[in-house]
């Protein structure tokens, strides 16, 4: 249980009050429970739309989006900003990674952060109440995504977040976890299925364009992997849900 302590600790700002050592096998076992903690958050983020979406689409929609936000305490949120802010700025690797090192939020990342919380308004306000496990599953989409980039790109410094979670040797917590995400996604509908890989694709595209700015992974692109996945994810089910 230490890896899922460790996963509420790190990942959310749910109160979980114990000690655990932030060591490799920890470490490694926590991103297990990554895409499990997404639908636990995305199910709580659904909560507004299933309870308020027939009095106002527009007030649940911005209490889901505010929800998640809060759970996650804005950590990957800005991982983005510090991604866009550097891979933005037209400079050589060593100031890139600089600049993604600096706290002070940029031109480049305050857009890419005012784009996607907007995107993501629009995404659930659309999101037809009855498939409220958008949420959720999307949630557990790009934390998957996630981690199957930590555990099969390579890191762009030698010291980091990123190189504790590549060294735990992470990857068969994360084909365990995409195998019981793939098994939950099947019971509610496998044409559900699209928007995973839909956020799969995503992330690969993120990381030809993080290989081409740095010349590998950083624990802030893999935020922005993470933010970037979710909101494609959404818009996915959104289509997904006017096909069927």
């Amino acid at each position: 249980m230490d890896g899922l302590i460790l996963a509420l600790q790190f990942f959310t700002r749910i109160p979980v009050n114990r000690e655990v050592s932030f060591q490799g096998k920890n470490i490694g076992k926590s991103l297990f429970y990554l895409p499990l903690i997404g639908l636990v958050m995305g199910m709580i983020a659904a909560l507004p739309l299933i309870l308020l979406s027939g009095y106002s689409k527009s007030i649940s929609a911005l209490l889901s989006v505010l929800t998640i936000t809060g759970l996650t305490g804005g950590l990957h949120l800005d991982g983005l900003a510090d991604t866009f802010d550097g891979f933005l700025s037209g400079r050589e690797k060593d100031r890139v990674m600089e600049i993604m090192k600096d706290s002070n939020l940029g031109a480049f990342g305050a857009v890419a952060l005012i784009f996607t919380i907007v995107s993501k308004l629009v995404a659930v306000y659309e999101l037809p109440a009855a498939y409220w496990m958008g949420i959720p599953l999307s949630l557990a989409n790009a934390r998957l995504v996630a981690g199957y980039v930590i555990t099969t790109k390579k890191n762009a410094r030698e010291d980091g977040l990123g190189v504790l979670f590549k060294s735990s040797r992470p990857g068969r917590s994360v084909l365990l976890s995409g195998l019981v995400l793939t098994g939950i996604t099947l019971f509610f509908d496998p044409i559900f299925l699209i928007p995973l890989a839909g956020s799969f694709l995503l992330g690969e595209l993120v990381s030809i364009w993080a290989y081409r700015k740095i010349d590998g992974m950083t624990g802030d692109v893999y935020g922005a992997v993470i933010e970037i996945c979710e909101l494609a994810s959404l818009i996915i089910f959104w289509g997904v849900t006017i096909w069927i």
